[in-house]
């Protein structure tokens, strides 16, 4: 079992981190840059010379608080960073307001295992300690085209069962207007931990996971940004000023407790999230 005071073996989401040598993919229309030892993360996208990231550069040091990067083994908080599996209660560190937030894939470097000039590929081998007592792994691909960015990203189970979810947390500059028609909200409580059962959405501003299927527009500076994915789980955070994040995600936040997902020894989970610019 992890120990309760495991805090300090995992990373810091108000410290900061540099983003590190970086990798560059796409052409004139479409320029993003890659950051594999700062989480695997995206640093910054520039469709048609307009910054569609907070960066890090930006003022907002903080580890949590740019680029888009992945979330894995688990999205969002886990309440208290504890979990019932396999007969017995797990404890992960806690980080964030007593909870665990956002997986441990965010501070760890990942291996390049592919690079063109159109798409990286990535791997990361998960840890088998404090951070995460089950190992496994992670890879992802991004891709590059005139107008889209494509992200698929998976987590594979090792030896050991393991509960599992994974998504993305873009960190996008402050849109003017979003179009977003999810069908459901999780409620939070009183720790701002998402809930059962859904209801119908409540207005902003947002730090909530919502039930959504349906593309995600984005309108900036002139522009129109579409996201869509094949995850049906959506968290929306609007309460700063200079940017919202739009995060699609396999589970809702607290997953291991709403909605458990289990993969067995050598099984994988994969989902895919695509940005596209009209």
């Amino acid at each position: 079992m992890v120990s309760e005071d495991g805090a300090s073996s995992v990373g810091d989401p108000d410290a900061p981190l540099a983003p590190g040598s970086l990798l560059h993919i796409g052409d004139d229309t479409l320029r993003v840059e890659i950051a594999p030892q700062a989480g695997g993360r995206i640093a910054q996208i520039h469709y048609r010379d307009v910054a569609q990231l907070v960066g890090p550069g930006d003022g907002f040091p903080a580890a949590i608080a740019w680029g888009s990067y992945p979330m894995l083994p688990w999205a969002g908080r886990i309440r208290h960073g504890r979990f019932d599996f396999a007969g017995r209660q797990w404890q992960l560190p806690r980080n964030l307001e007593g909870h665990a937030i956002h997986g441990v894939s965010m501070w760890l470097p990942w291996t390049v295992e592919a690079h063109d000039p159109h798409s990286v590929e990535l791997s990361l081998r998960l840890p088998h300690d404090l951070r995460w007592p089950f190992g496994g792994s992670a890879r992802q691909r991004i891709e590059a085209g005139p107008r889209h960015l494509a992200m698929i990203l998976s987590v594979r189970a090792g030896a050991q069962a393991m509960p599992v979810a994974l998504g993305w947390h873009p960190w996008l500059r402050k849109p003017g207007r979003i179009e977003f028609h999810p069908s459901a909200i999780y409620p939070r409580d009183d720790e701002g931990i998402a809930t059962r059962p859904t209801v119908p959405p409540t207005p902003g501003p947002w730090d909530d996971c919502f039930v959504n299927t349906r593309e995600v527009v984005v309108h900036r500076d002139g522009q129109r940004l579409r996201l869509s994915s094949d995850c049906e789980r959506w968290v929306v955070y609007d309460e700063t000023a200079h940017s919202t994040c739009i995060e699609p995600q396999t589970g809702p936040a607290d997953a291991f407790n709403l909605e458990p997902r289990i993969l067995e020894p050598g099984e994988s989970l994969q989902a895919w999230f695509r940005m596209e610019w009209d």
